[in-house]
Formats: C-alpha cells, sequence, structure tokens
C-alpha cells in the first residue's frame, strides 16, 4: 500500500512539473519619502506614522497581478525622518506598501546610503524583521549572499531578481556594507551563478540614466544589449523620475522588455510630468519547462495631493479610472488628464507594449468620499 501510495504521489509530482502556469507581474517605479510626504503621514502630532491611506486607490490594482516589485529610494535610518537630500521615512512606509501588495523592494539606488553605515543596516534589518524581500543593498558580504538574488516565487515558479545603481551621489559605502553597482563584469558574474540556482527567469532591476529625462540615453541602451546578450528578457529601470518607453522585442531566442524608467510611483515632485508614473504589467507562460513572455501592458497613475484636515495628503491614482471623477478637485483633475496626454505622448515610442484599462468600478469607499466631498462634510466621519 505504501509503494503504492509513493507512486501516486511521484506521478503526481511530475505531473504537476509538466503543468502549463501562467503567472502575472506588475513593476512599479520610486517610492520616495520627501519632508511633506512624512508630515501627511503624522497621526495628529504624535510620533506615530500611517501611509496606508496613500495606496488605498491603487492597490486592488497591484494585487491583481500575482508579485509585485517596487523601488525603495529611502532609506528606513530611523529618526530624525526627513526627505530630500538624505532620506529617512518611518518604518510604516513598509506596512502600507505590504498592504497594498508590494511582494519584494529592490533597493540599490543613488540615496541608498543617505544615511550611511547605520542607516543602511537599520534599512535591511526593519524589512527583514517584517518579512519584505530585498534585495541590491547588502549588511555585508554573507548577507550578499542570502539576499543576491531576491527569490520570489507563485505557483511554483521561482523568479531571480538582481539590482544595480549607477551610485550613491558620491557617498563612499563604508564596509562591510555593500551596493550593488552597474559592473557589467559583476553583473555577468551574478548572471553566470544565478543560472545554477533552480530558477525559471532572472530579472535585472537598473538605477540608471539621466533625471528628468523622458528618452533613454546611450548608456542605457548600451546596458540593455549587454544584457539581453546575457539571456535576460526583463529589465526594469528607474532613476529618471519621469516615464520612459517601454519595448518589447522579440528574437530568434524569444521576447524580451526594457522598461527605461517607470517614474515616480509616489512622491511630492510636481514638476510635469514628475507628478505621475505608471505599473508595468506582463505575464509570464512556463510550459515544458520554457519561460515566454506576454500580454505586456502599462497603467498610468497619478499622485493626488488635495489638502484635508489641514495638511496635504497623497493619493496614488489609477490615472485614466479618475479622469472624470468629481472627487477628484476641478484644477487637480485638470492636471491629471494633462499628465495622461504627456505620459501617452512619451510612451508613443513603446514597441509591443500598450495600455492596459482596467475593468475595475470606484469601490464603494470611493462613491462615499465623492459624495462626502460633494456635501462638503469631513471625512473623518467615516
Amino acid at each position: 500500500m505504501r509503494y503504492l501510495i509513493l507512486l501516486f504521489l511521484i506521478g503526481t509530482s511530475n505531473l504537476l512539473a509538466q503543468r502549463d502556469t501562467t503567472i502575472s507581474l506588475v513593476f512599479m517605479g520610486d517610492v520616495m519619502g520627501h519632508d511633506t510626504q512624512i508630515n501627511s503621514a503624522r497621526i495628529n502630532e504624535s510620533d506615530r506614522f500611517d501611509y496606508h491611506s496613500c495606496f488605498k486607490f491603487i492597490k486592488e490594482d497591484i494585487k491583481s497581478a500575482d508579485l509585485a516589485i517596487a523601488n525603495l529610494e529611502v532609506t528606513l535610518a530611523g529618526p530624525p525622518f526627513k526627505g530630500y537630500p538624505a532620506f529617512s521615512s518611518p518604518d510604516t512606509l513598509i506596512d502600507a506598501l505590504i498592504d497594498a501588495g508590494i511582494d519584494g523592494l529592490v533597493m540599490a539606488n543613488n540615496h541608498c546610503v543617505d544615511r550611511r553605515k547605520k542607516g543602511l543596516i537599520r534599512t535591511c534589518d526593519v524589512l527583514d524583521g517584517k518579512g519584505m524581500p530585498r534585495t541590491g543593498v547588502f549588511k555585508d558580504s554573507l548577507d550578499r549572499v542570502k539576499h543576491n538574488p531576491m527569490i520570489l516565487e507563485s505557483k511554483g515558479v521561482r523568479l531571480a531578481i538582481l539590482n544595480y545603481t549607477y551610485g550613491t551621489n558620491g557617498i563612499k559605502v563604508q564596509s562591510p556594507n555593500i551596493v550593488n553597482e552597474l559592473d557589467t563584469a559583476i553583473m555577468s558574474s551574478d548572471i553566470t551563478s544565478v543560472r545554477k540556482q533552480a530558477v525559471d527567469e532572472i530579472i535585472v532591476c537598473l538605477h540608471w540614466g539621466w533625471e528628468y529625462q523622458t528618452k533613454p540615453n546611450p548608456n542605457q541602451k548600451m546596458l540593455a544589449s549587454f544584457l539581453k546578450s546575457k539571456g535576460i528578457n526583463i529589465i526594469i529601470g528607474s532613476h529618471p523620475h519621469v516615464l520612459q518607453p517601454m519595448v518589447m522585442d522579440s528574437s530568434q531566442d524569444g521576447q524580451s522588455l526594457v522598461a527605461y524608467s517607470m517614474g515616480n510611483f509616489i512622491s511630492n515632485q510636481r514638476t510635469a510630468p514628475r507628478d505621475g508614473a505608471a505599473l508595468i504589467f506582463v505575464d509570464l507562460q512556463v510550459k515544458n519547462g520554457e519561460v515566454s513572455l506576454s500580454n505586456t501592458q502599462y497603467q498610468l497613475t497619478w499622485v493626488y495631493t488635495p489638502y484635508e484636515g489641514g495638511k496635504k495628503r497623497f493619493y496614488v491614482l489609477p490615472a485614466t479610472r479618475y479622469e472624470d471623477s468629481l472627487w477628484v478637485e476641478k484644477t487637480a483633475r485638470k492636471r491629471m488628464n494633462d499628465y495622461i496626454s504627456e505620459a501617452r505622448d512619451i510612451l508613443k515610442l513603446n514597441r509591443g507594449v500598450r495600455e492596459k484599462r482596467f475593468d475595475l468600478p470606484l469601490c464603494k469607499l470611493d462613491r462615499l468620499e465623492m459624495d462626502l466631498v460633494k456635501i462638503n462634510v469631513p471625512s473623518s466621519i467615516h
């Protein structure tokens, strides 16, 4: 009997291994923490902070994917909490990101050592304590072995995420801390090492490019070509703080996606077009051990900053779903619609990546808030 059960389990395992599987991924840009954002999250005049409201309008979009990855462009170095130029945000920012459906954070960027060695170590410890997977920044060589790459898994599909930055604003990384930098020799070595592990796909996230430029520079294109020559099929970029084109190419080796810059997912940068971003969705199809990309789309987002309760609030909105919403103040609604046009103009250079239109209706909470705004009742009653 035991022998028959064992044969059944082995047979079932083999069937599962051969089963066709599709998982959906979503990537987003920079999670920033300027002074005004910190003040907005402060609960009354206390030393407690709550960021959950920032993502309440976008989290269903994020959670529609199986795995979600964002770029954390602040440290969690503890007080004093400050924005630019030496970022340190309250730890509860991570609680809100977890609640919004973020499954992993890339950390290698030009602000990751803003608070030097202690800040880097504390940031890693806070993320580990909250169970948030991370990569790109490491306390020491042993920590790099553990978190380089970051492994995420869904439906039995294992992904390896590698992450590198062009630099750290001239701040020296203090030993034994390690920050992955854009070094093709190191990147090549990492990719070779990861291929020896049991992973289905390697994704590379890069902090690169020129700030506020809506087109990739020659170095970005060179690095993308280099990574594709190494068999990397998904390359996700950040740093310019504005959108840059997304390109899906086909070759005899399959399809590859390069998203040069996803923009500011949340920040207090308000100069057009820094006030918005895009989520990029892609499906990974696993069939007979082979992985292919499909259904690659982008979803425009915009940061709405109304004044409520005497201070500025921050809400990441799915832009096209709120472009006619009466809840959004008239002047802000016009700016959001202008952003939608600006973003579409930038993304005219896309290849193989179309705009995604969700059919998700406004949730009941949204409608209640809209009604409260219309009759000018304080939102604190609900």
